[in-house]
């Protein structure tokens, strides 16, 4: 009795299965026609056509060759919040189209390299307003020196900075 049992729900399940990827292979099909909208230029659509049948792993080298024929840089994984860290990336090719032209430097690196020892509360608490760490981050962070503070700082901003520190006992320099 337990074999026919068994065999019967063996039965049902391949019936459900096979009534599941059916009906999953018309729900991607009118996917596809659903969000296909209508191109105005056919050659465009010829090319959709023929992106839209391609595997995965062409897909990614159609990317890749397309980013390097339009030198389309590659983006850190993130989006938006990402953003910020992908401008000192950008910043060596300011500096190289600016050193033809014999520009002054604009952007600075800040780096704290020492401080007194007596002082050191007091540049805890500056790097911790001034780079938004913790407290816990920002003492290690002052007892890790020489590290780089500050990245791609304006020259103002930079000197304002180094004037503070300096007024507080650390050593900070502009590279």
């Amino acid at each position: 009795m337990s074999l026919s049992v068994r065999f019967a729900a063996q039965c049902a399940a391949r019936q459900l299965r096979a009534s599941t990827r059916a009906s999953s292979s018309l729900l991607v099909q009118k996917r596809f026609e659903s969000t296909a909208a209508p191109a105005a230029n056919p050659k465009i659509a010829a090319i959709v056509d023929q992106i839209s049948t391609l595997t995965l792993l062409e897909t990614s080298e159609l990317v890749s060759s397309l980013k390097s024929r339009l030198n389309i840089p590659d983006l850190p994984v993130g989006g938006f919040a990402a953003a910020p860290a992908a401008a000192p990336a950008a910043a060596p090719v300011e500096e190289e189209e600016a050193a033809p032209a014999a520009a002054e430097k604009t952007l600075f690196t800040l780096k704290l390299e020492k401080f007194d020892a007596a002082a050191k509360p007091k540049v805890i608490k500056e790097v911790k307003n001034l780079l938004g760490l913790s407290l816990v981050e920002s003492k290690k962070f002052v007892e890790s020196a020489p590290k780089v503070m500050k990245e791609s700082v304006p020259k103002e901003d930079a000197e304002k900075i180094v004037a503070a520190m300096k007024e507080l006992g650390a050593v900070v320099t502009m590279d």
